[in-house]
C-alpha cells in the first residue's frame, strides 16, 4: 500500500508522523503462522465475494451486480492506520487550503511550530487504539485527489478487512469461522454498494465535511476555549457519573446536557450553519450504518447457519466491556457511533415496512432524498415528504 502522500501546504497535522506513530503503537494482535495467516486472508476474500450476491438480493440495488471499480484488501493493523492517515489527509486538505487562503498569517503560525508534532502524535495514538477495534471499513475517499493532486485508490473506493481483529473477535466469541467472516462482510459490502448506487454521495459528504471543518477553523479563537472545557470534563472520566458506567453501552442514550463528558461536537460549534451541516452528516451516517445493519440482520440460517448465536454473543460482548474501555469509547465518540447504528436501523426498518425495499431505495437517487436528523428519528416524516415530492 502506498505511503501517505506528501503535502503541498503545511497542515495542522503531520500525517506522515501520525501514520508512523500509529504503526509503532499498534497492539501486536493474535500470532499467526504463515499458513494460518494465509487461511484467514483467503477466508475473508472468499466471504467478501460471497456476500455481494446476498447484498444484491436483499437491497435490490443493481449497483451490487458490478463492483469492479473498487477493491477489497485484507490488511493488518498498521496498514489500516496508514490507510486512514492517508484518508484524513485527503479529506481535510480542501478545508486546510481554504483556511490558509483567508487567514494566511495565523495559519502559518498554527502550522509552523511543535504543535503539529504533538497533534500528529495524538492522532497516531488515536489511530493505534482504533486499529484493534475495527473489523472492517469501506473507504470511499481514497479515489479523491490528495494534497499532491493524485489519488491513492481506485475510483470505486476500497474495502479494508482487518484480519487480526476479525480473527480475534471470532475466537473470543467461539463462533464458526466461515459464518462469522461472512456475517462481517455482509455489513461492510453493503457500504460498498451504497456508494456504488449513489455515485454522487462521496462528493456530497466531502463538500459538507470541508465546509464544516473550514467553518470550525475560521472560528478557531472561540472554539479553542470550548475545546479546553471539553477536555477538562472528559478528564474526569466515568467516575463523574457512576450510573453511566453501570449502564454500559446504554449510556449512549444520555442526552448531551445530562453530563459534561457526553458533550458532543455539536456543543462545540456556535455557528447555526455549521450545526446544520453536522446534523446532516450525522443523519447520513445513521442512514448508512442502519441500512448495513438491516442487511446483515436480514440473513437467516440458510445463509449463515449460526447467525443467531453470532448476534447474541456479539451483542453480549458489547454489554460486558470494562469501565476503562467504556470511558475510552465515550471519550472518542464511539458510543455515538452505536447510537447511529440503532437510530438508522429503526429508520430503515420503518420505511421498508411502509414502502417496501424499492420504495426505500429512492434515498440513493439524489441528495435531496437523504433524510434529515429529525426524519431519522421520525421516519414517517421522511415518508410523507417523499410521497409529496414523488
Amino acid at each position: 500500500m502506498e505511503s501517505v502522500s506528501s503535502q503541498t501546504i503545511p497542515s495542522p497535522v503531520n500525517w506522515d508522523l501520525a501514520a508512523a506513530t500509529a504503526a509503532r503503537l499498534c497492539a501486536a494482535g493474535p500470532r499467526f503462522t504463515r499458513h494460518q495467516a494465509e487461511r484467514e486472508a483467503n477466508g475473508l476474500r472468499r466471504a467478501a465475494e460471497l456476500s455481494v450476491d446476498h447484498v444484491h438480493r436483499i437491497t435490490r440495488l443493481d449497483a451490487a451486480k458490478d463492483l469492479r471499480d473498487s477493491e477489497v484488501l485484507v490488511v493488518d493493523r498498521p496498514t489500516w492506520t496508514q490507510a486512514n492517515a492517508q484518508a484524513f489527509s485527503t479529506l481535510l486538505s480542501p478545508a486546510f487550503e481554504h483556511v490558509q487562503s483567508i487567514r494566511p498569517d495565523e495559519y502559518a503560525r498554527a502550522t509552523g511550530g511543535l504543535g503539529t508534532v504533538a497533534t500528529a502524535m495524538e492522532a497516531g495514538a488515536l489511530l493505534a487504539f482504533l486499529s484493534s477495534k475495527v473489523l472492517g471499513q469501506y473507504e470511499p475517499f481514497c479515489a479523491l485527489p490528495g494534497p499532491d493532486g493524485t489519488s491513492a485508490g481506485p475510483e470505486g473506493g476500497r474495502l479494508l478487512l482487518v484480519a487480526p481483529n476479525i480473527a480475534e473477535v471470532r475466537v473470543e466469541l467461539n463462533v464458526d469461522p466461515e459464518d462469522f467472516r461472512l456475517w462481517v462482510c455482509l455489513h461492510e459490502q453493503t457500504h460498498r454498494v451504497q456508494f456504488a448506487a449513489a455515485p454522487w454521495l462521496r462528493e456530497h459528504l466531502q463538500s459538507h465535511i470541508t465546509a464544516l471543518v473550514s467553518g470550525m477553523f475560521e472560528k478557531a479563537d472561540t472554539l479553542s476555549e470550548r475545546l479546553s472545557a471539553r477536555v477538562r470534563a472528559l478528564l474526569q472520566g466515568p467516575e463523574a457519573d457512576p450510573a453511566s458506567v453501570e449502564r454500559g453501552q446504554g449510556s449512549a442514550e444520555l442526552g448531551t446536557d445530562e453530563h459534561p463528558a457526553s458533550m458532543g461536537l455539536l456543543e462545540l460549534i456556535q455557528d447555526p450553519e455549521d450545526k446544520k451541516r453536522l446534523a446532516h452528516l450525522n443523519a447520513v451516517m445513521s442512514l448508512l450504518e442502519g441500512h448495513a445493519n438491516v442487511v446483515m440482520d436480514a440473513i437467516d440460517s440458510s445463509v449463515v447457519p449460526t447467525v443467531k448465536t453470532i448476534r447474541q454473543r456479539f451483542d453480549h460482548r458489547g454489554a460486558t466491556r470494562s469501565s476503562l474501555d467504556r470511558w475510552i469509547r465515550r471519550f472518542m465518540g464511539m458510543d455515538a457511533k452505536m447510537r447511529q447504528y440503532r437510530e438508522g436501523q429503526r429508520f430503515v426498518k420503518h420505511v421498508v415496512r411502509e414502502l417496501g425495499m424499492d420504495g426505500f431505495n429512492v434515498v440513493w437517487e439524489a441528495a435531496e432524498n437523504l433524510p434529515g436528523e429529525q426524519e431519522i428519528q421520525h421516519p414517517e416524516q421522511w415518508i410523507q415528504r417523499i410521497r409529496e415530492t414523488g
